[in-house]
Protein backbone atom coordinates (compact mmCIF):
# COMPACT_ATOMS: atom_id res chain seq x y z
CA UNK A 1 0.00 0.00 0.00
CA UNK A 2 1.42 3.71 -1.02
CA UNK A 3 1.74 5.99 1.75
CA UNK A 4 1.43 9.81 2.16
CA UNK A 5 3.31 11.51 4.86
CA UNK A 6 5.01 14.85 5.66
CA UNK A 7 6.89 15.22 8.03
CA UNK A 8 8.87 18.21 10.40
CA UNK A 9 10.90 18.90 13.28
CA UNK A 10 8.64 20.96 15.50
CA UNK A 11 9.00 24.65 15.15
CA UNK A 12 7.32 27.73 17.66
CA UNK A 13 6.17 29.77 15.11
CA UNK A 14 5.19 33.18 16.74
CA UNK A 15 2.87 33.88 14.26
CA UNK A 16 0.82 30.94 14.17
CA UNK A 17 1.03 30.71 17.77
CA UNK A 18 -0.41 34.19 18.13
CA UNK A 19 -3.16 33.05 15.49
CA UNK A 20 -3.90 30.05 17.67
CA UNK A 21 -4.40 31.85 20.63
CA UNK A 22 -6.97 33.92 18.94
CA UNK A 23 -8.88 31.55 18.04
CA UNK A 24 -8.26 29.21 21.52
CA UNK A 25 -10.18 32.45 23.39
CA UNK A 26 -13.13 32.37 21.01
CA UNK A 27 -13.68 28.55 22.26
CA UNK A 28 -14.27 29.57 25.34
CA UNK A 29 -17.58 28.69 25.17
CA UNK A 30 -17.25 25.65 23.38
CA UNK A 31 -14.46 23.66 25.84
CA UNK A 32 -15.63 21.42 28.87
CA UNK A 33 -13.63 22.13 32.17
CA UNK A 34 -11.09 19.33 32.11
CA UNK A 35 -12.54 15.82 33.58
CA UNK A 36 -12.25 15.42 37.45
CA UNK A 37 -10.00 12.33 37.51
CA UNK A 38 -7.04 12.91 35.66
CA UNK A 39 -4.56 11.09 37.24
CA UNK A 40 -0.81 11.57 36.89
CA UNK A 41 1.53 9.25 34.47
CA UNK A 42 1.71 6.19 36.00
CA UNK A 43 4.73 5.29 37.91
CA UNK A 44 7.77 3.81 36.09
CA UNK A 45 8.24 5.64 33.12
CA UNK A 46 12.06 5.19 31.94
CA UNK A 47 12.07 2.16 33.65
CA UNK A 48 11.54 -0.15 31.06
CA UNK A 49 7.58 -0.05 31.56
CA UNK A 50 5.35 0.55 28.55
CA UNK A 51 1.77 0.23 27.86
CA UNK A 52 0.89 -3.02 25.83
CA UNK A 53 -2.94 -2.63 26.03
CA UNK A 54 -5.34 0.07 26.91
CA UNK A 55 -8.82 1.65 26.59
CA UNK A 56 -10.23 4.93 27.61
CA UNK A 57 -12.69 5.20 30.75
CA UNK A 58 -16.34 6.43 30.17
CA UNK A 59 -19.20 6.83 32.19
CA UNK A 60 -21.89 4.04 32.13
CA UNK A 61 -25.26 5.73 31.48
CA UNK A 62 -29.31 4.47 31.31
CA UNK A 63 -29.43 6.66 28.03
CA UNK A 64 -26.98 3.70 26.19
CA UNK A 65 -26.38 0.75 28.06
CA UNK A 66 -28.96 0.26 30.31
CA UNK A 67 -28.01 -3.00 31.24
CA UNK A 68 -24.72 -2.49 32.93
CA UNK A 69 -25.95 1.13 34.27
CA UNK A 70 -27.19 -0.57 37.69
CA UNK A 71 -23.69 -2.34 37.90
CA UNK A 72 -22.40 -5.33 39.86
CA UNK A 73 -22.79 -6.80 42.94
CA UNK A 74 -21.24 -10.26 44.25
CA UNK A 75 -20.73 -10.61 40.53
CA UNK A 76 -16.90 -11.20 38.12
CA UNK A 77 -16.27 -9.51 35.26
CA UNK A 78 -13.75 -11.26 32.86
CA UNK A 79 -11.93 -8.54 30.27
CA UNK A 80 -10.49 -9.76 27.21
CA UNK A 81 -7.59 -7.89 26.04
CA UNK A 82 -5.16 -8.02 23.17
CA UNK A 83 -1.87 -7.22 23.82
CA UNK A 84 1.15 -5.07 21.35
CA UNK A 85 4.88 -5.87 22.50
CA UNK A 86 5.46 -8.53 25.38
CA UNK A 87 7.54 -8.40 28.69
CA UNK A 88 8.57 -10.46 31.64
CA UNK A 89 6.34 -8.27 34.41
CA UNK A 90 2.93 -6.79 33.80
CA UNK A 91 0.72 -4.66 35.67
CA UNK A 92 -3.02 -3.78 35.55
CA UNK A 93 -4.74 -0.47 36.38
CA UNK A 94 -8.13 -0.67 37.88
CA UNK A 95 -10.46 2.69 37.22
CA UNK A 96 -13.30 3.79 39.10
CA UNK A 97 -12.72 7.02 37.16
CA UNK A 98 -16.78 7.78 36.76
CA UNK A 99 -17.58 6.22 40.00
CA UNK A 100 -19.86 7.55 42.22
CA UNK A 101 -18.73 5.75 45.12
CA UNK A 102 -15.55 3.52 46.47
CA UNK A 103 -15.19 0.71 44.37
CA UNK A 104 -14.39 -2.68 45.96
CA UNK A 105 -12.22 -4.96 44.12
CA UNK A 106 -11.65 -8.68 46.29
CA UNK A 107 -9.62 -10.54 43.97
CA UNK A 108 -7.84 -9.88 40.41
CA UNK A 109 -6.15 -12.24 38.28
CA UNK A 110 -4.82 -12.42 34.91
CA UNK A 111 -4.40 -15.81 32.48
CA UNK A 112 -4.17 -16.73 28.71
CA UNK A 113 -6.95 -17.13 26.90
CA UNK A 114 -7.62 -20.54 25.36
CA UNK A 115 -11.22 -19.77 23.69
CA UNK A 116 -13.91 -17.43 24.89
CA UNK A 117 -14.04 -17.18 29.06
CA UNK A 118 -11.66 -20.01 29.01
CA UNK A 119 -8.38 -19.64 30.18
CA UNK A 120 -5.20 -21.90 29.43
CA UNK A 121 -4.80 -24.21 32.28
CA UNK A 122 -1.87 -23.29 34.64
CA UNK A 123 -1.77 -19.58 33.31
CA UNK A 124 -4.35 -17.50 36.16
CA UNK A 125 -2.34 -15.74 38.55
CA UNK A 126 -3.55 -13.46 41.14
CA UNK A 127 -3.06 -9.54 41.09
CA UNK A 128 -1.78 -7.62 43.98
CA UNK A 129 -2.42 -4.15 45.12
CA UNK A 130 0.22 -2.88 47.80
CA UNK A 131 0.63 -6.63 48.96
CA UNK A 132 -3.01 -6.93 49.05
CA UNK A 133 -5.49 -9.42 47.22
CA UNK A 134 -8.14 -6.38 47.51
CA UNK A 135 -8.21 -2.86 46.88
CA UNK A 136 -10.70 -0.26 47.67
CA UNK A 137 -10.47 2.61 44.68
CA UNK A 138 -12.20 5.95 45.43
CA UNK A 139 -14.89 7.60 43.67
CA UNK A 140 -12.81 8.94 40.38
CA UNK A 141 -9.31 7.75 40.98
CA UNK A 142 -7.64 4.33 39.68
CA UNK A 143 -5.46 1.66 40.91
CA UNK A 144 -2.30 0.31 39.50
CA UNK A 145 -1.65 -3.46 40.27
CA UNK A 146 1.93 -3.96 42.08
CA UNK A 147 3.84 -5.59 39.59
CA UNK A 148 3.88 -9.45 38.70
CA UNK A 149 6.01 -11.74 37.08
CA UNK A 150 4.55 -13.20 34.33
CA UNK A 151 5.92 -13.59 30.47
CA UNK A 152 3.42 -11.79 28.45
CA UNK A 153 3.91 -12.66 24.48
CA UNK A 154 3.23 -9.97 21.82
CA UNK A 155 -0.37 -10.28 20.28
CA UNK A 156 -1.60 -12.29 23.13
CA UNK A 157 -4.87 -12.43 24.41
CA UNK A 158 -5.20 -12.37 27.96
CA UNK A 159 -8.34 -12.39 30.64
CA UNK A 160 -8.33 -10.10 33.28
CA UNK A 161 -10.67 -11.33 35.64
CA UNK A 162 -12.17 -8.60 38.61
CA UNK A 163 -14.51 -9.64 41.84
CA UNK A 164 -16.52 -7.17 43.03
CA UNK A 165 -18.31 -8.32 46.18
CA UNK A 166 -20.50 -5.45 47.29
CA UNK A 167 -22.68 -3.40 44.49
CA UNK A 168 -20.47 -1.11 42.32
CA UNK A 169 -23.19 1.46 41.10
CA UNK A 170 -23.03 2.46 37.54
CA UNK A 171 -19.72 1.03 36.11
CA UNK A 172 -16.72 2.82 34.70
CA UNK A 173 -16.65 0.83 31.16
CA UNK A 174 -15.47 1.26 27.31
CA UNK A 175 -18.56 0.79 25.29
CA UNK A 176 -17.34 -0.17 22.42
CA UNK A 177 -14.97 -3.00 22.83
CA UNK A 178 -15.47 -5.17 19.60
CA UNK A 179 -14.94 -7.76 22.11
CA UNK A 180 -17.46 -10.66 23.57
CA UNK A 181 -16.60 -10.21 27.95
CA UNK A 182 -18.55 -12.46 30.59
CA UNK A 183 -19.46 -12.12 33.66
CA UNK A 184 -19.87 -14.79 36.57
CA UNK A 185 -21.73 -14.75 39.77
CA UNK A 186 -19.74 -14.82 43.00
CA UNK A 187 -15.63 -15.12 42.96
CA UNK A 188 -14.66 -16.88 39.82
CA UNK A 189 -11.70 -14.72 39.35
CA UNK A 190 -8.98 -17.61 39.63
CA UNK A 191 -11.35 -20.35 38.10
CA UNK A 192 -9.77 -20.51 34.61
CA UNK A 193 -12.69 -22.82 33.33
CA UNK A 194 -15.68 -20.92 31.33
CA UNK A 195 -18.59 -22.80 32.97
CA UNK A 196 -19.52 -20.22 35.64
CA UNK A 197 -19.14 -17.39 33.41
CA UNK A 198 -23.30 -17.78 31.74
CA UNK A 199 -23.62 -13.29 30.77
CA UNK A 200 -21.57 -11.83 27.83
CA UNK A 201 -21.35 -8.55 27.03
CA UNK A 202 -19.54 -5.89 24.70
CA UNK A 203 -17.78 -4.01 26.91
CA UNK A 204 -14.46 -3.68 29.24
CA UNK A 205 -15.82 -2.89 32.58
CA UNK A 206 -12.92 -1.27 35.37
CA UNK A 207 -10.13 -1.98 33.41
CA UNK A 208 -8.41 0.74 31.22
CA UNK A 209 -4.64 -0.74 31.10
CA UNK A 210 -2.20 -2.99 31.24
CA UNK A 211 1.25 -2.60 31.21
CA UNK A 212 4.29 -4.27 30.79
CA UNK A 213 7.78 -4.52 31.33
CA UNK A 214 9.75 -4.29 28.24
CA UNK A 215 13.25 -2.76 28.04
CA UNK A 216 14.09 -3.38 24.60
CA UNK A 217 10.83 -1.86 23.49
CA UNK A 218 11.53 2.11 22.44
CA UNK A 219 8.62 3.45 23.91
CA UNK A 220 4.72 3.57 23.44
CA UNK A 221 2.60 4.77 20.47
CA UNK A 222 -0.98 5.95 21.74
CA UNK A 223 -3.56 5.85 18.81
CA UNK A 224 -5.65 8.52 19.90
CA UNK A 225 -9.73 9.43 18.15
CA UNK A 226 -13.36 8.42 18.00
CA UNK A 227 -15.12 5.24 16.52
CA UNK A 228 -12.85 4.98 13.62
CA UNK A 229 -9.80 4.38 15.74
CA UNK A 230 -11.99 2.50 18.31
CA UNK A 231 -12.67 0.14 15.35
CA UNK A 232 -16.06 0.34 15.27
CA UNK A 233 -17.75 -1.87 12.64
CA UNK A 234 -14.83 -4.32 12.71
CA UNK A 235 -15.51 -8.09 13.45
CA UNK A 236 -15.79 -8.72 17.14
CA UNK A 237 -13.31 -10.37 18.72
CA UNK A 238 -10.93 -10.11 15.50
CA UNK A 239 -8.93 -7.28 17.06
CA UNK A 240 -9.23 -5.58 13.42
CA UNK A 241 -8.72 -2.08 14.52
CA UNK A 242 -6.08 -0.19 12.97
CA UNK A 243 -4.39 0.25 16.02
CA UNK A 244 -4.14 -3.50 16.36
CA UNK A 245 -3.23 -3.82 12.70
CA UNK A 246 -0.57 -1.28 13.32
CA UNK A 247 0.97 -3.53 16.08
CA UNK A 248 0.94 -6.64 13.91
CA UNK A 249 3.19 -4.67 11.32
CA UNK A 250 5.64 -3.32 13.85
CA UNK A 251 6.21 -7.01 15.43
CA UNK A 252 6.74 -8.08 12.47
CA UNK A 253 9.20 -5.79 11.52
CA UNK A 254 11.61 -5.38 14.22
CA UNK A 255 10.25 -8.29 16.74
CA UNK A 256 11.74 -7.24 20.27
CA UNK A 257 12.47 -4.06 19.49
CA UNK A 258 9.06 -2.87 17.99
CA UNK A 259 7.23 -0.23 19.82
CA UNK A 260 4.22 -0.78 22.28
CA UNK A 261 0.94 0.45 20.76
CA UNK A 262 -2.41 1.23 22.66
CA UNK A 263 -5.83 1.99 21.22
CA UNK A 264 -7.30 5.63 23.04
CA UNK A 265 -10.37 6.12 20.45
CA UNK A 266 -13.82 6.27 21.48
CA UNK A 267 -17.15 5.96 19.61
CA UNK A 268 -19.14 9.15 19.23
CA UNK A 269 -16.18 11.36 21.02
CA UNK A 270 -15.55 14.46 19.87
CA UNK A 271 -12.11 16.90 20.01
CA UNK A 272 -14.44 19.91 21.61
CA UNK A 273 -17.22 19.28 23.18
CA UNK A 274 -18.54 16.13 25.91
CA UNK A 275 -21.34 14.11 25.56
CA UNK A 276 -23.36 12.01 27.77
CA UNK A 277 -22.64 8.70 25.97
CA UNK A 278 -19.34 8.93 24.12
CA UNK A 279 -16.94 10.53 26.83
CA UNK A 280 -15.52 13.53 27.75
CA UNK A 281 -14.17 16.10 24.84
CA UNK A 282 -10.14 14.83 23.23
CA UNK A 283 -9.35 18.16 25.12
CA UNK A 284 -10.51 16.71 28.58
CA UNK A 285 -8.96 13.12 28.46
CA UNK A 286 -5.56 13.56 26.51
CA UNK A 287 -3.82 14.44 29.36
CA UNK A 288 -5.32 11.27 31.02
CA UNK A 289 -5.88 9.01 27.86
CA UNK A 290 -2.73 9.55 26.08
CA UNK A 291 0.19 11.74 27.80
CA UNK A 292 -0.16 9.92 31.26
CA UNK A 293 0.88 6.29 29.39
CA UNK A 294 4.07 4.70 30.75
CA UNK A 295 6.58 4.96 27.94
CA UNK A 296 4.49 7.56 25.55
CA UNK A 297 6.74 8.63 22.92
CA UNK A 298 4.27 9.20 19.90
CA UNK A 299 0.47 10.13 19.69
CA UNK A 300 -1.35 9.32 16.35
CA UNK A 301 -4.47 11.45 16.39
CA UNK A 302 -7.48 10.95 13.88
CA UNK A 303 -10.81 13.10 15.37
CA UNK A 304 -13.00 15.36 14.14
CA UNK A 305 -15.58 13.58 12.32
CA UNK A 306 -18.21 13.80 15.33
CA UNK A 307 -17.51 17.61 15.68
CA UNK A 308 -18.34 18.50 12.07
CA UNK A 309 -21.09 15.53 12.03
CA UNK A 310 -22.75 16.71 14.93
CA UNK A 311 -22.07 20.53 14.36
CA UNK A 312 -25.84 22.20 15.25
CA UNK A 313 -27.52 18.69 16.28
CA UNK A 314 -30.73 20.00 18.10
CA UNK A 315 -31.82 16.25 19.86
CA UNK A 316 -30.01 15.91 23.25
CA UNK A 317 -29.71 11.99 24.78
CA UNK A 318 -26.55 10.49 24.05
CA UNK A 319 -25.47 13.51 22.19
CA UNK A 320 -25.90 15.84 24.82
CA UNK A 321 -25.54 18.54 25.83
CA UNK A 322 -26.14 19.62 22.27
CA UNK A 323 -23.55 20.55 20.08
CA UNK A 324 -23.15 24.17 18.90
CA UNK A 325 -22.58 24.96 15.88
CA UNK A 326 -18.50 24.60 14.84
CA UNK A 327 -16.32 25.86 12.51
CA UNK A 328 -13.37 24.45 10.62
CA UNK A 329 -11.38 27.24 12.71
CA UNK A 330 -12.35 26.62 15.97
CA UNK A 331 -11.46 22.51 15.14
CA UNK A 332 -8.19 23.72 14.32
CA UNK A 333 -7.69 25.56 17.23
CA UNK A 334 -8.23 22.41 19.48
CA UNK A 335 -6.04 20.94 17.41
CA UNK A 336 -3.39 23.70 18.58
CA UNK A 337 -4.03 22.90 22.29
CA UNK A 338 -3.38 19.02 22.10
CA UNK A 339 -0.12 19.57 19.84
CA UNK A 340 1.01 22.43 22.58
CA UNK A 341 0.02 20.04 25.28
CA UNK A 342 1.72 16.89 23.74
CA UNK A 343 4.81 19.18 22.56
CA UNK A 344 5.13 20.53 26.55
CA UNK A 345 5.68 17.16 27.20
CA UNK A 346 8.31 16.23 24.80
CA UNK A 347 6.04 14.07 22.46
CA UNK A 348 5.50 14.30 19.07
CA UNK A 349 2.02 14.26 17.56
CA UNK A 350 1.04 12.88 13.94
CA UNK A 351 -2.38 14.21 12.68
CA UNK A 352 -4.52 11.50 10.02
CA UNK A 353 -6.56 13.40 7.87
CA UNK A 354 -10.45 12.41 8.29
CA UNK A 355 -11.83 10.02 5.99
CA UNK A 356 -14.94 10.46 3.69
CA UNK A 357 -18.03 10.40 4.86
CA UNK A 358 -20.86 11.52 2.13
CA UNK A 359 -23.47 9.04 1.39
CA UNK A 360 -23.64 8.26 5.90
CA UNK A 361 -26.35 10.41 6.27
CA UNK A 362 -28.48 7.47 5.54
CA UNK A 363 -27.85 5.65 8.52
CA UNK A 364 -26.26 9.18 10.61
CA UNK A 365 -28.24 12.53 11.32
CA UNK A 366 -27.01 15.79 11.27
CA UNK A 367 -24.20 17.12 9.14
CA UNK A 368 -22.82 13.48 8.62
CA UNK A 369 -22.46 13.45 4.69
CA UNK A 370 -24.28 16.62 4.07
CA UNK A 371 -22.59 19.37 1.53
CA UNK A 372 -21.82 21.35 4.90
CA UNK A 373 -20.51 18.62 6.85
CA UNK A 374 -18.38 17.54 3.98
CA UNK A 375 -17.12 21.65 3.00
CA UNK A 376 -15.41 21.58 6.85
CA UNK A 377 -14.45 18.38 6.61
CA UNK A 378 -12.19 19.45 3.63
CA UNK A 379 -11.47 22.83 5.12
CA UNK A 380 -9.90 21.09 8.53
CA UNK A 381 -7.77 17.87 6.13
CA UNK A 382 -6.84 21.32 3.82
CA UNK A 383 -5.39 22.83 7.35
CA UNK A 384 -4.05 19.53 8.39
CA UNK A 385 -2.19 18.99 5.51
CA UNK A 386 -0.51 22.97 5.05
CA UNK A 387 -0.38 24.25 8.21
CA UNK A 388 2.72 22.31 8.88
CA UNK A 389 1.67 22.57 13.20
CA UNK A 390 1.66 18.50 13.31
CA UNK A 391 5.06 16.69 13.32
CA UNK A 392 3.83 14.77 10.45
CA UNK A 393 0.48 14.38 8.40
CA UNK A 394 -0.29 10.58 7.55
CA UNK A 395 -3.35 10.90 5.01
CA UNK A 396 -5.68 8.65 5.78
CA UNK A 397 -8.45 9.89 3.72
CA UNK A 398 -6.34 9.61 0.23
CA UNK A 399 -6.06 6.08 1.68
CA UNK A 400 -9.53 5.20 1.86
CA UNK A 401 -10.96 7.28 -0.30
CA UNK A 402 -12.45 6.03 -4.02
CA UNK A 403 -10.71 6.69 -6.68
CA UNK A 404 -13.27 7.67 -9.06
CA UNK A 405 -15.61 9.83 -6.82
CA UNK A 406 -13.32 10.82 -3.63
CA UNK A 407 -15.87 12.08 -1.32
CA UNK A 408 -17.03 8.99 -1.17
CA UNK A 409 -15.42 5.50 0.88
CA UNK A 410 -13.68 3.43 -1.21
CA UNK A 411 -16.09 0.15 -1.82
CA UNK A 412 -13.59 -2.35 -1.05
CA UNK A 413 -12.84 -0.71 2.47
CA UNK A 414 -16.71 0.48 3.16
CA UNK A 415 -18.21 -1.41 6.07
CA UNK A 416 -21.53 -0.45 4.60
CA UNK A 417 -22.67 2.78 6.11
CA UNK A 418 -20.31 5.12 4.07
CA UNK A 419 -18.16 6.57 7.04
CA UNK A 420 -16.43 3.47 9.06
CA UNK A 421 -14.13 1.19 7.29
CA UNK A 422 -14.26 -2.51 7.00
CA UNK A 423 -11.54 -4.69 8.45
CA UNK A 424 -9.27 -4.26 5.01
CA UNK A 425 -10.47 -0.63 5.31
CA UNK A 426 -8.32 -0.69 8.92
CA UNK A 427 -5.89 -3.00 7.34
CA UNK A 428 -5.29 -0.60 4.43
CA UNK A 429 -5.14 2.49 7.08
CA UNK A 430 -2.15 1.14 9.03
CA UNK A 431 -0.58 -0.09 6.43
CA UNK A 432 -0.36 3.43 5.32
CA UNK A 433 1.60 4.21 8.08
CA UNK A 434 5.41 4.22 7.36
CA UNK A 435 6.99 2.13 10.11
CA UNK A 436 9.88 4.65 10.28
CA UNK A 437 7.58 7.57 11.52
CA UNK A 438 7.02 5.36 14.79
CA UNK A 439 10.18 3.29 15.22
Amino acid sequence: MTSWLSTRTPIRRLAAGLAAAALVLGLAALLPAASSASPSARPGLGEGWVASWAASPMATTSLEFAGAYAGFADQTVRNIIYTSVGGDELRVQVSNTFGAAPLRIGAASVGVVLDGAQLVPGTTRPVTFHGAASVTIPAGAEALSDPLAMTVRPLQELAVSLYLPAATGPATDHSDAQQTGYVASGDHAGDPAAAAYTTTDSSWFFLDGLDVHDPAAPGTVVAFGDSITDGARSRAGANARWPNYLARRLIAAFGGRAPAVVDEGISGNRVLNNSDCFGVSALARFERDALSQPGVKDVILLEGINDIGLSGEAEGGCFAPVNPSVSAAQIEAGYQELINMAHARGVRIFAGTLTPFLGSTAIYRGNYGTAYGEALREAVNAWIRTSHAFDGVIDFSRVTQDPYAPRYFNPAYNSGDNLHPSDLGYEAMADAIPLRLVR
